[in-house]
């Protein structure tokens, strides 16, 4: 028998933030097999270099991000993503953040960032 499945509604003004850090704000929802995510961004604030094994899909909704991708952090790629633009991340790739002014940011995740619903993700706190 296969678990009982119902839709659920979701919206985002309700919704509890969860303040990361200073300038670093978070509310999620979470799927079986995905996740979503708003990112409230003060100008300035930085996402330390990571990696992960979800495949990420980031869309700025307001503002821009500076994004540096691969191993050597700020000696990366670099990618400047703003309003109304999406950067897909693989899986596995490093990349660090710089908010160059204050951002929303949208993060879909899949499968659901484990380190996030267990509060291991002490990189970004």
């Amino acid at each position: 028998m296969s678990p009982e499945r119902h839709a659920r509604h979701f919206r985002w003004d309700d919704m509890p933030m969860e303040e990361v850090k200073e300038g670093l704000g978070r509310r999620v929802v979470t799927g079986e097999r995905m996740m979503l995510a708003h990112w409230y961004m003060a100008r300035g604030t930085v996402v330390p270099l990571h990696a992960h094994d979800n495949e990420q899909i980031a869309h700025v909704l307001d503002g821009a991000l500076r994004l540096w991708l691969g191993e050597d952090g700020d000696e990366g790629d670099e990618v400047t993503v703003r309003s109304g633009e999406v950067l897909y991340i693989p899986s596995g790739l490093p990349h660090k953040a710089l908010a160059l002014e204050d951002t929303l940011v949208t993060d879909v995740f899949c499968p659901p960032r484990q380190d996030w619903l267990d509060d291991s993700d002490s990189y970004l706190r």
